[in-house]
């Protein structure tokens, strides 16, 4: 099935950006919003605590579930929301690498943001999703 994803690039913009900078959908796409991905296990456990990467990659798994339970898959992201627990950026950017290695060449708009806290104990990471489907 085609994807109803349209990433939008411009040349007018900085180059050095590792996603689009915006995506558009046509009106009869079906919009699928994602609760914020939390990385937490399926007993409810935060999952690699004080690492980033490893919440991060916990957050894309449980993305991709939630994902498939509305059938979709992860090229049917239109943009993304990474919230990071941190004021260091290397620890955003710790995070951003395996969110951006995830969406491989589908490289949504995303905003990638450092926060203060998260709702879980331990938690680091957070990432909102919202996909388009044709049906």
């Amino acid at each position: 099935m085609p994807s109803a994803v349209r990433l939008i690039r411009s040349s007018d913009l900085a180059d050095t950006a590792e996603y689009a900078y915006a995506a558009t959908a046509p009106a009869n796409a079906r919009l699928i919003f994602l609760a914020g991905s939390c990385p937490l296990d399926g007993e409810g456990a935060t999952v690699g605590v004080g690492d980033y990467a490893e919440q991060a990659a916990q957050c894309i798994a449980n993305m991709r579930t939630a994902l498939a339970e509305a059938g979709a898959e992860i090229t049917d992201v239109i943009s993304t929301r990474v919230l990071v627990a941190s004021a260091k950026q290397a620890d955003l950017v710790a995070a951003w690498g395996v969110v951006r290695d995830a969406f491989g060449p589908h490289d949504v708009p995303s905003t990638l943001l450092g926060v203060t806290v998260l709702g879980y104990d331990d938690q680091l990471v957070e990432i909102e999703a919202v996909a388009a489907l044709l049906d």
